[in-house]
């Protein structure tokens, strides 16, 4: 499967354009697997989450984005050839969960966000098990990656004045158990917990909202 070249040019243009902008740190890549597909799960602080985070890694990836997107035909042209797919948000989409599962298939690499939406005061809220879930359907492992420092990217102005830090850290790949059959509620929840607690380790203590362990023992 041949991507268009906005797919392309666009990583290498969100990079020479942020430059002025921000500073961009992206730590452990050498956690990512040599070969084979993964799913990239991250925790989801602004808008630019996805490019940024498909920008920043060396690997052939799409991502699901919000299906209000495709409403306009110039966000569809652009996010369409970027590398999305759309999503029904706040329900179980089948047809987002198989066209993932068709593009892990194809050797493609898949970024979600398991949050389902951009949190408001940066830290973690509670995740769907919709990564975990896919996951455990096709055997494909699951790098955690946190993403730090998006939500002070205010305008253009202001960050070339300020020059907010964004870092993006990859953690290591959690394997998914084999499952006969169908995945069971249980599995979901234990590996969509999994996930997001890894994410939080990779965070500074202020992102990790529900997802602090340290929080929670107390609790």
């Amino acid at each position: 499967m041949r991507m268009h070249w906005v797919y392309y040019f666009g990583r290498v243009l969100i990079r020479i354009l942020a430059a002025p902008f921000f500073y961009w740190q992206v730590k452990g890549i050498k956690n990512l697997p040599a070969q084979g597909p993964v799913i990239i799960a991250c925790n989801h602080l602004h808008i630019a989450d996805p490019p940024v985070v498909a920008s920043s890694i060396p690997l052939k990836a799409v991502f699901m984005a919000k299906e209000e997107l495709w409403h306009d035909k110039w966000s569809r042209y652009w996010v369409s050839n970027f590398g999305a797919f759309p999503v029904k948000r706040n329900t179980f989409d089948r047809e987002a969960i198989r066209l993932s599962e068709e593009f892990l298939a194809k050797e493609f690499s898949l970024i979600m966000f398991p949050e389902g939406a951009r949190s408001k005061d940066s830290k973690m809220k509670q995740a769907a098990p919709g990564a975990a879930l896919i996951a455990l359907r096709t055997g494909v492992p699951v790098v955690p990656v946190a993403i730090s420092g998006t939500e002070y990217i205010r305008n253009l102005k202001w960050s070339f004045f300020h020059h907010p830090k964004i870092t993006i850290n990859i953690g290591k790949p959690l394997y998914p158990p084999a499952c006969d059959g169908k995945p069971t509620k249980e599995q979901r929840n234990q590996l969509c917990e999994d996930i997001m607690y890894k994410i939080a380790e990779l965070l500074p203590e202020k992102y990790r909202g529900v997802y602090d362990r340290e929080k929670t023992t107390e609790n």
